[in-house]
């Protein structure tokens, strides 16, 4: 349960970042700071939704598209995110695509590079 909570926090985390940097690079994505945690909970729920239900998708309908599940899933749950007022505004197409790639990048490193440090942390605390 304690791992669960970690993972889940840690998605969270990379989540926000991933949004973050998002905004700070691409001018035509805007975050509202009155809607940002809602923003990136709405978005972290509906990534990890997606992503299984995305995956099931294509691998029964296109087997060909399984590499870019996670780019299709981030694009889907920004898209949701951005439906609640107040939280992502995305100005075009190319914004759009490139915030989905921007952010999945992020979420990636982070999901494959925090927990390697929660884990050396817990390590060291038990020797």
């Amino acid at each position: 349960m304690v791992r669960f909570l970690i993972r889940a926090a840690i998605f969270v985390v990379t989540a926000a970042l991933g949004l973050l940097v998002a905004s700070w690079i691409l001018p035509g994505f805007h975050l509202d700071w009155e809607g940002f945690l809602i923003a990136v909970l709405i978005f972290a729920v509906a990534q990890s939704i997606l992503a299984p239900f995305i995956f099931n998708l294509a691998r029964k309908y296109a087997s060909a598209m399984l590499g870019g599940i996670g780019l299709v899933s981030t694009l889907v749950a920004l898209l949701v995110a951005s439906l609640v007022p107040g939280g992502i505004h995305v100005d075009d197409v190319v914004t759009w695509i490139l915030a989905a790639l921007v952010v999945w990048v992020v979420t990636a490193l982070g999901a494959w590079l925090l927990p390697l440090i929660f884990l050396k942390k817990k390590v060291a605390a038990r020797t």
